[in-house]
């Protein structure tokens, strides 16, 4: 069967790998130079399966609304005219009502740790490079009623599996010794020996490779511009590069998937969250952290790449913009620097950001749409790396008429279609 997937991040070509793998012929198309130069490019370099915490519950809507109006929030919500914003923050406010969130974290965890499995196959097939530690991820806490509020979220994922272990703050310090210097802050933490950290983008690259040498083909500096359909199926994807034809199309195009959708009137609720990272070099290597971290408090993730240090975190509701906001760029690095500062070069700082695709729900849309023969994968938010290679084994036995070895109930965008429809458009978006 020919299949083309749009988007070459790390979800398209998880997705391409998982075709190729199953005998189908792929071709990937992108928008970019290369694969992974988008949200793949430098994010977070968390796997962090046992930190599937959805962004909608009772208690981060009362958080979000304390945080209207200041600069630091890691939540801004810069209000547009654009009807797909407001939208999702109907859905947003939706999914914040009791119940909702446990069932939420029932679903992502379902492919994350389906995905943590994935990713060890590839591995223990291919060992790519990408600086993968699997040391586990520590989560500090300097709050205590952050600290109970947490507790209780891991009384949940630890019942469907995972394994998230509060820990003291002296503990904290042993897990990892770079911590010393404020272990008087911390209240505590909680310890995630299974999950793991890595450079996506280097990922992506090398499973590029492998799919190439798999027969997949990459068409990069191509746009697609709309799909053009019947009401049963897609005929063809119109592109800056001409009409592109296939049996089966999957979209894997991260926040512009909706775009992609709303072609074809598909109203598909993925919005995009503009993280921001800093990538710093660490004076000296033996004393850097070896251990991913989240810091509770500013919400921002620590990942050792190599002899670099990589600090995320942070979102903004406010459409598709990607100028690089200083001043958050700031907030990242000052708070990286209280962390470790006798070992950061600050002068090193590169700063980047990406849009990061959120579902209202926090739930990836990974499955079928109302045409035969085109698929979804997007929405992963945050949690993309996290996700990729199970959610790419969803779509591979999806399209090959398989299935999948979990259970996709509640993942697809069919969840989303009892919503009251709205009609609105986004111009002036190259896709």
């Amino acid at each position: 069967m020919r299949v083309l997937v749009v988007g070459a991040g790390v979800i398209g070509v998880t997705t391409a790998y998982a075709l190729a793998r199953r005998g189908h012929d792929v071709t990937v198309l992108d928008r970019r130079g290369e694969v992974g130069e988008e949200t793949s490019r430098a994010n977070g370099g968390q796997l962090s399966a046992s930190h599937t915490d959805p962004w909608p519950s009772p208690a981060n809507l009362v958080r979000v609304l304390t945080w209207i109006g200041k600069p630091d929030a890691p939540l801004r919500i810069s209000l547009t005219t654009d009807m797909r914003q407001y939208d999702w923050l109907c859905r947003f406010v939706a999914n914040c009502r009791p119940g909702r969130e446990q069932i939420n974290t029932e679903k992502m965890l379902r492919v994350a740790l389906y995905s943590r499995a994935k990713l060890a196959d590839i591995q223990r097939e291919y060992n790519i490079a990408f600086d993968q530690k699997n040391a586990g991820i520590l989560h500090i806490f300097r709050s205590r009623p952050a600290f109970d509020r947490a507790a209780r979220q891991a009384e949940v994922v630890n019942a469907l599996g995972c394994e998230r272990l509060p820990v003291t703050a002296r503990r904290c310090v042993e897990i990892e010794p770079a911590l010393a210097s404020v272990e008087q802050e911390l209240v505590g933490g909680f310890y995630c020996p299974q999950d793991s950290s890595g450079d996506a983008h280097r990922f992506t690259v090398g499973l590029a490779k492998i799919c190439r040498s798999m027969g997949v083909e990459f068409e990069f500096d191509v746009s697609v511009a709309a799909i053009t359909s019947t009401p049963g199926s897609v005929v063809r994807l119109e592109t800056t590069l001409g009409p592109r034809t296939a049996d089966t199309y999957v979209l894997a195009a991260g926040s512009y998937t909706p775009l992609l959708a709303e072609t074809a009137s598909l109203t598909l609720p993925v919005y995009p969250a503009k993280g921001y990272s800093v990538t710093l070099s660490l004076n000296d290597l033996q004393a850097g952290p070896e251990i991913s971290l989240i810091d509770d408090e500013k919400k921002l993730v620590y990942s050792r790449l190599g002899g670099e240090l990589r600090v995320a975190g942070t979102a903004e509701l406010g459409g598709y913009n990607l100028d690089i906001n200083e001043v958050r760029c700031q907030q990242i690095l000052d708070s990286a620097m209280g962390l470790f500062s006798g070992n950061i070069d600050r002068r090193s700082a590169v700063f980047w950001t990406g849009l990061r695709p959120q579902t209202p729900d926090s739930v990836p849309v990974i499955g079928p749409t109302p045409f035969q023969n085109l698929y979804l994968n997007t929405g992963h938010g945050t949690l993309g790396w996290t996700m990729a290679a199970g959610s790419a084994e969803v779509i591979g036995d999806l399209v090959s008429g398989k299935a999948p070895d979990i259970d996709p109930d509640g993942l697809a965008m069919d969840r989303f279609l009892q919503w009251p429809k709205m009609f609105y458009r986004i111009g002036g978006v190259s896709t």
